[in-house]
């Protein structure tokens, strides 16, 4: 598992990996991001299907709870997929952009 810091948020992405590993990894390492808004990019996965994605649905609502943004990257499963409360972006700058815009929500929300 790879993190790469950019001031408040840490894209996380694993090459090479199962989904259920990933996902395993990054239930281990969550204390370390958890105060982070996240960026999960899953372009090195070959195949993707909204199920795949759903399997992120408890620890995105977890992170979303604690205030904090997370979106998933793949341009395998269409954001119309998946319910409304899993983010998920087609490029990494488009994910960049939602979390730039829910922090100004969370900001005018104080």
């Amino acid at each position: 598992m790879i993190f790469d810091k950019d001031g408040t948020t840490t894209l996380i992405y694993q090459e090479k990996k199962s989904l259920s590993i990933f996902l395993k990894n990054l239930d281990e390492k969550y204390s370390e991001v958890k105060n982070d808004n996240l960026i999960i990019n899953l372009f090195s996965f070959d195949t993707l299907t909204s199920g795949d994605v759903m399997e992120f649905l408890d620890i995105s609502n977890r992170h979303r709870k604690s205030g904090k943004s997370f979106v998933i990257v793949t341009n395998k499963v269409s954001y119309d997929d998946v319910p409304d409360e899993i983010i998920v972006a087609p490029t990494l700058q488009e994910a960049k952009d939602i979390i730039e815009m829910e922090e100004i929500e969370r900001d005018l929300e104080l």
